[in-house]
């Protein structure tokens, strides 16, 4: 981590319910200008980039709703895919109502222009047969723009490794999806290609070494080929853009001297998932600095299925006491069913987020010393901990007694294990989680993560 002049900045909080379904037919397209949908306004086509001959622009009221029917084979879980522009700076929070029994609440946030149109994905349940969707606004601003409903039936369960958690959430996180496909061989091509602006998918082969910082521009993904790329000796910095929308995947990733390995600064709509990230253990534990560092108002990260292997300072959200005026209201991350091995502190140690979501984690030989923990929440943060298991930690959790020199947070356990390891302290309550996810009963985490978590996994 490093110190920066602090910039004050705002997103819009998005309430949904994302999740990436599996593998199945393509979803049926309902375009809200073709009946039988309904829109409760008028069919415009006055603003570029929609699909379908027109658009539905909903009466600026809270009666200004979009209603589309759909069919379902058979009754369950469907996947909802609504596609909207909201050229204002306000988000226009919705209802989302299901045969009239309202299923949940969403919010559709500012895209920049009003042709500028994004995708927003969430998860209801539906009957066999006919179904209604209607989006009912709350708020007398209405409805955002509605180009089309995509709508498959059928996925109950997020497919094995996908995005699940913050990342999903607000638009979603898609990296260089959409873009083109390169492969680097040499340090110096991988810092070209991620500098590079556009979306973009970059194949690392082999294991790269070089110095400084690799800045990563918005919309790549950065994908390992095999299970031995990766990056060493670097800084990769993921900063000050909202959305970032950046996939780290599969990679070897070693700790910096010094520096952060990872820095995500200001920036959102982040994934981190399936790396093997380690260090050595040294005398001195700012030898590395930071794993994965989440700090400045950043917001809607998922970090998930990793390996963080033999380091000491391994992942803080929020870099200081004093910064909660950037912070507070953003650093919402979800760890979940990762591996933290020998991480001797801040797995993670978080200032001011919430609700940051830790669940099904696995924690083994966290004791260097009697200061060694694996979870703090300090400075009112409010952190969910859920269905992890602990081994050989010297404390799991900190919060009602906060940490060093840092005031208490707040910090909700459920369904944790604990095997020769100090207690997870408890203390107050949390906001809830917006977004479908199933936590695993903590019986099942070890093997599920041992065998799943790191590279060469996906």
């Amino acid at each position: 981590m490093r110190v920066r002049i602090l910039v004050a900045s705002a997103v819009l909080f998005v309430s949904a319910v994302a999740v990436s379904s599996s593998a199945l037919a393509a979803p049926a397209r309902y375009e809200a200008e073709t009946s039988p949908a309904v829109c409760s306004g008028t069919i415009d086509s006055n603003w570029t980039g929609f699909t379908g001959s027109g658009f539905c622009n909903g009466t600026n009221s809270t009666s200004g709703y979009a209603q589309f029917t759909v069919t379902a084979a058979a009754a369950g879980t469907a996947t909802l895919g609504i596609r909207f522009a909201n050229g204002t700076t306000t988000a226009r929070p919705a209802d989302v109502v299901v045969n009239g029994t309202t299923a949940q609440s969403t919010s559709f946030e500012g895209t920049g222009a009003w042709s500028t149109w994004v995708t927003k994905t969430l998860s209801v349940q539906v009957t066999a047969g006919s179904n209604t969707i209607r989006l009912n606004p709350t708020t007398s601003g209405g409805l955002a723009n509605i180009d089309h409903l995509d709508f498959e039936a059928g996925g109950t369960t997020p497919a094995p490794g996908g995005l699940v958690g913050w990342a999903a959430q607000a638009g979603g996180t898609t990296g260089g999806a959409g873009g083109t496909t390169v492969t680097v061989s040499t340090f110096a091509d991988l810092r070209t290609q991620a500098q590079s602006s556009g979306a973009k998918t970059i194949l690392v082969n082999g294991m790269l070494s070089g110095s400084g910082t690799v800045e990563i521009a918005a919309d790549k993904t950065i994908r390992g080929v095999g299970a031995s790329a990766g990056i060493s000796g670097t800084t990769l910095n993921i900063e000050d853009m909202k959305p970032a929308n950046v996939i780290i995947q599969n990679m070897n990733i070693r700790g910096v001297r010094g520096n952060d390995a990872i820095q995500i600064e200001n920036a959102s709509h982040i994934w981190i998932d399936h790396n093997t990230m380690s260090s050595t253990i040294e005398n001195d534990p700012d030898y590395y600095d930071g794993m994965l560092d989440i700090t400045h108002g950043a917001d809607y990260v998922t970090v998930s299925w990793n390996v963080v292997r033999n380091h000491w300072k391994t992942s803080l959200v929020g870099h200081s006491d004093g910064n909660a005026g950037e912070d507070r209201g953003h650093l919402r991350v979800t760890y979940h069913h990762n591996w933290f091995d020998r991480t001797f502190e801040r797995s993670p140690r978080v200032r001011f987020g919430e609700t940051v979501h830790v669940f099904n984690n696995y924690y083994s030989n966290i004791n260097n010393n009697s200061a060694s923990y694996a979870i703090a929440s300090v400075m009112d943060a409010g952190l969910l901990v859920e269905g992890n298991v602990f081994e050989n930690v010297q404390q799991a959790c900190w919060s009602k007694s906060g940490y060093a020199d840092s005031d208490p947070g707040r910090l909700v356990a459920r369904d944790n294990s604990l095997t020769n390891s100090g207690p997870c302290e408890v203390d107050g309550t949390v906001a809830a989680i917006p977004y479908r996810y199933t936590a695993d009963a903590s019986g099942t985490v070890k093997a599920s993560v041992t065998a799943g978590a790191g590279v060469g996994k996906i």
